[in-house]
């Protein structure tokens, strides 16, 4: 199972109806592709590992979904190897008074990790072309008329492009974004709302809001395929990942990953000559100690 063969760059038509939501691969593979996300999770803690030495790079990790499409089950097992000093996760929820009185992109730039960490983003920017375009909403910004007189397309096509320009920034400014859409399909986003209502353990994860939006579900397939068209570039592609059975999807999330942290290929610092004999002599002087801070006595 190939993460390259979910991985849309710009080129050609995009349908995500293309894409599948299952991988196809048996329940019989399941504890497989788990051992290899454990394997995985490993070799991205020691990337992580110099990726935070190095400092000179850093990466944001976009996950997009519908609900119940396992975002957090993702960033849970994805991620849990990595070195948490050295990770944000940041949920983008509904926008604040403050934050709707700035752009859209404000509260993403704020949320960005400095160079040498890995920031995660449990959604995004993206809502404003995903939510705010189904929902229309907006035409309810407080907002002057000249930024309003614009048809929806030609409003929504600014804002691709205006994200587009935002993640090449990025790039040319020490960034790599990975974007993953977890792909789940209506029959399965069911059988877990229908769970999450069942089972009492689970009961916090439902919203009845979750029902209204599941009403508007071919308004945000429309929305998606819309968005990752005009936005997957070559340096921001967009992995399109199948999400009906979560071990899958977390397998082919990490693999997306750890693809970017080993094209980073990051490297610890070199060591000049001087640091390298200051090494020394700190070494001499802790094997020669008595007791912390008494050197040995010289003869």
């Amino acid at each position: 199972m190939n993460v390259n063969d979910f991985r849309y760059t710009g080129k050609g038509n995009f349908k995500l109806s293309d894409f599948p939501t299952k991988a196809g691969a048996k329940k019989e593979d399941k504890a497989k592709y788990k051992a290899l996300t454990l394997e995985n999770t490993a070799k991205m803690a020691e990337l992580q590992n110099r990726l935070y030495a190095e400092g000179k790079e850093g990466l944001v990790v976009i996950m997009q979904a519908m609900d119940a499409a396992g975002k957090d089950s993702t960033i849970k097992h994805v991620m849990s190897g990595v070195n948490p000093q050295g990770v944000t996760v940041t949920s983008f929820k509904s926008p604040s008074s403050l934050e709707l009185a700035h752009d859209y992109l404000w509260r993403a730039v704020t949320a960005l990790p400095q160079r040498g960490y890995i920031g995660i983003f449990n959604r995004s920017y993206y809502e404003d072309v995903l939510v705010v375009r189904v929902r229309n909403l907006w035409k309810g910004y407080k907002w002057p008329e000249r930024c309003m007189d614009a048809s929806v397309d030609d409003f929504f096509a600014a804002r691709y492009n205006e994200i587009s320009n935002f993640e090449e920034y990025l790039y040319n400014n020490g960034y790599r974004v990975v974007k993953l859409f977890l792909h789940v399909s209506p029959e399965v986003q069911k059988e877990r709302f229908l769970a999450r209502i069942d089972e009492p353990a689970k009961n916090w994860k439902f919203s009845s809001s979750d029902v209204k939006e599941r009403a508007l579900w071919d308004q945000y397939q429309d929305a998606y395929e819309a968005a990752i068209a005009a936005t997957s570039s070559k340096h921001c592609p967009w992995y399109v990942i199948p999400a009906d059975q979560k071990w899958m999807t977390q397998y082919l999330a990490g693999e997306a990953i750890l693809q970017a942290l080993e094209d980073i290929n990051p490297k610890y610092p070199l060591v000049t000559e001087e640091q390298a004999a200051s090494l020394g002599d700190a070494k001499t002087l802790l094997e020669n100690e008595i007791a912390p801070g008494v050197a040995a006595p010289t003869e």
